[in-house]
């Protein structure tokens, strides 16, 4: 796949983002969108590792994800950890006849989205936990599908992710920044060291590609490791790339097959499934239980949960 390769930077001066008028219209500014270490430095703050924060100070990398994410000019995009809202900005100002809801659950970096974007007409600025959020509903406003972005925190990230899954069924595309070695296991193909579970549950119901890898320097302060963003596309009409009767089986059988990577699929299948059983579907799905679970592609975990059993609800406690 075509990679582009993206280095750390400063906003060009030449960038113009959205301002409110004061009419409910739209225009632009004259001075780009502050960068975020002199939106620190004006509010009196600093990143907080709680929260995960790294802000991106590369431009390049903003123009790489506002045009992966924009496909008109009245999108609807739901934007995950708006921090400083130079993203938001400059999302704004792409989408004049949509718009932009910066989720953001850090207080301080609240009132800098409200200080800085809360008279722009097309920005509503959302309080919250973004796991939480329903995607589903920001759909039913818009009467449409909508498009989520963001630089997700990195040890929330993998939910944040099945929480796009889980509504792909009105999300158009998702393009997020994570930890490199993340976005390595959700795009790696069968039979290498970084596929697993995480790459397979996604790609099950929507393509990935790597828009950009992103050095550390591209970031305040400078993460420890180096990131990628990706583009999420679920499928048409939500569904799954193979046939599902049942995703919760489905999903266990697939993390099941991974649980012991040294093991063979036989025997990582039965530390979960009853061994006869797990004969029988090994047989049914004609796949070779001598195998390791990494070596099995989207189609084989289809057939191997369609031929096993589920396991009985456990019983509350």
């Amino acid at each position: 796949m075509a990679v582009k390769e993206i280095a750390g930077g400063e906003c060009s001066a030449a960038d113009t983002d959205m301002a409110s008028n004061g009419t409910g219209s739209s225009v632009h500014r004259s001075e780009p969108f502050p960068d975020a270490r002199v939106l620190l430095g004006r509010y009196g703050l600093a990143a907080k590792k709680r929260f995960g924060q790294n802000f991106l100070i590369s431009d390049r990398v903003f123009r790489a994800i506002v045009d992966a994410t924009v496909r008109s000019d009245d999108d609807w995009i739901v934007e995950i950890g708006a921090g400083l809202g130079t993203l938001t900005a400059r999302l704004a100002e792409r989408v004049p006849e949509g718009k932009v809801i910066a989720l953001e659950r850090d207080p301080d970096m609240v009132a800098v989205l409200r200080g800085e974007l809360g008279g722009v007409d097309n920005v509503d600025i959302e309080a919250g936990d973004a796991l939480r959020y329903d995607l589903r509903m920001v759909a039913r406003w818009r009467g449409d599908a909508i498009a989520v972005c963001g630089n997700l925190p990195y040890h929330i990230a993998a939910p944040l992710l099945f929480r796009v899954i889980d509504a792909r069924d009105v999300v158009r595309c998702a393009v997020v920044m994570i930890q490199k070695e993340m976005a390595d296991r959700i795009v790696a193909a069968p039979g290498t060291k970084a596929y697993g579970a995480l790459g397979v549950m996604i790609r099950t119901y929507a393509d990935v590609s790597t828009v950009a890898r992103v050095g550390a320097g591209a970031f305040v302060p400078a993460p420890k490791v180096d990131s990628a963003v990706i583009k999420v596309v679920p499928l048409a009409g939500g569904a799954p790339r193979v046939p599902i009767a049942d995703p919760a089986h489905y999903s266990t059988v697939v993390h099941a097959a991974f649980g012991q990577r040294r093991k063979t699929l036989r025997n990582a299948l039965r530390a979960v499934y009853d061994e006869a059983a797990v004969d029988a579907a090994l047989a049914a799905s004609d796949i070779d239980g001598g195998r390791r679970g990494e070596t099995l592609d989207i189609a084989d975990f289809g057939r191997l949960a369609a031929s096993l059993p589920a396991l009985p609800p456990t019983k509350p406690r």
